[in-house]
């Protein structure tokens, strides 16, 4: 008795469903896809941007470096630079996330690497959603310094308490250039701006051209 011909696959059968890829980026007929991995540098200061070799160059080349080691699996480095220079964590502003963005909405990217989390956003609300859209997308995100899987539960909230953690860090830094200004103001020093300069310094000012 002769067994039946199996049925042919039907046209694309081959190439695996989006759900049936091992996040390593290869399909269940072990076949390696090509991931196309976006770096994201930021940093809050433009000092030492003018330098051969600055502090986004340094997060940059560590980036690269750990998408070549995943060359295995499909890590390919996209060819456009998401630099921002001068910019904070705390705002959403940022003209090279926003071509990031934007770029992932058109898929554009499927993985986002960066050095640590806070460069990409120091607020939480921000980070969840930044995270929600890359979900949506099916782009995954990735810390070269920090070890974590969004995959599950108890990665989600790990990643979470680090995004606090950047929130906490960042505010308070701002509690304490608030009250480092205060504590000059109250010594009678000027910290610049559009106001004029302390009365007290006036006066002093006008009694030293007396003496003279």
């Amino acid at each position: 008795m002769t067994l039946p011909r199996a049925k042919h696959h039907r046209r694309g059968a081959g190439r695996g469903r989006a759900d049936d890829r091992h996040s390593g980026g290869s399909d269940l007929h072990g076949v390696t896809r090509k991931l196309r991995c976006a770096v994201y540098t930021r940093k809050s200061s433009e000092e030492g941007l003018d330098m051969d070799f600055n502090s986004l160059d340094a997060q940059r080349e560590s980036c690269e470096a750990y998408i070549a080691s995943q060359k295995a699996e499909g890590w390919l480095l996209a060819a456009d630079r998401y630099d921002d220079g001068g910019f904070s964590g705390g705002t959403m502003e940022r003209p090279a996330l926003k071509r990031l963005l934007t770029d992932v909405k058109s898929s554009k990217v499927d993985v986002i690497v960066v050095y640590k989390i806070d460069r990409l956003s120091r607020s939480m609300l921000d980070f969840l959603n930044l995270v929600e859209l890359f979900e949506s997308h099916g782009v995954t995100f990735v810390s070269v310094t920090q070890s974590f899987n969004t995959k599950d539960a108890m990665g989600r909230m790990a990643l979470n308490i680090l995004v606090t953690f950047a929130q906490f860090e960042r505010e308070l830094i701002g509690e304490r250039i608030r009250d480092k200004v205060a504590a000059s103001r109250k010594r009678g020093k000027w910290m610049g701006g559009c106001a004029s300069p302390p009365l007290r310094n006036l006066f002093n000012g006008t009694r030293e051209i007396g003496r003279r």
